[in-house]
């Protein structure tokens, strides 16, 4: 009961003679268009790897531009500190020699108002002797000389008026 096919007759024959008959009439054209895409997929990695060199290399570019400009910077910070600092301390000197000049400004006021005050004093102490010797004159005068000296007195004082004024018209 078990008998035996022929070659021909085992279906899995006629599907291995396809599939050789499929490779030899599409093989190539299978082969060509793999190779097609394993190129192009290929140049496309090959392209991918190109940018990703021409992105590192503008990257690095830009770092080092960066790093330059953060240099530049800080250098520029550095030199705006000194300057303010020199200003710092010319303003510094400048108020202190303000200070010391409104010091010697208002030492000179005050001085020129206590030799004021003093003149003044000076002066009223002087007229104060004047009245009170003015009125002990008089006093004296009074008790002591008689109307003709009086008179004659009187006449010598203007007499010596004219001469008194010319001198300190002179002076």
């Amino acid at each position: 009961m078990h008998h035996e096919e022929s070659f021909f007759q085992d279906p899995r024959s006629w599907v291995a003679i396809a599939f050789v008959i499929f490779f030899v009439l599409f093989g190539r054209k299978i082969w060509g268009a793999l190779t097609a895409m394993l190129d192009k997929r290929a140049d496309d990695i090959r392209a991918e790897l190109a940018e990703a060199q021409r992105l590192r290399k503008e990257a690095e570019a830009m770092m080092q531009d960066a790093k330059s400009r953060r240099d530049a910077a800080v250098a520029d910070a550095k030199a705006l500190i000194e300057g303010a600092k020199a200003e710092a301390a010319r303003v510094a000197a400048a108020a202190a020699a303000e200070a010391e000049a409104s010091a010697a400004r208002r030492e000179r006021m005050a001085t020129d108002r206590i030799a004021a005050a003093e003149k003044a004093a000076v002066d009223e102490v002087r007229i104060a002797a004047a009245d009170i010797a003015a009125k002990a004159a008089s006093q004296v005068i009074r008790e002591t000389l008689s109307a003709d000296a009086g008179n004659a007195l009187v006449d010598r004082a203007i007499g010596e008026i004219t001469s008194a004024l010319a001198a300190r018209r002179a002076a």
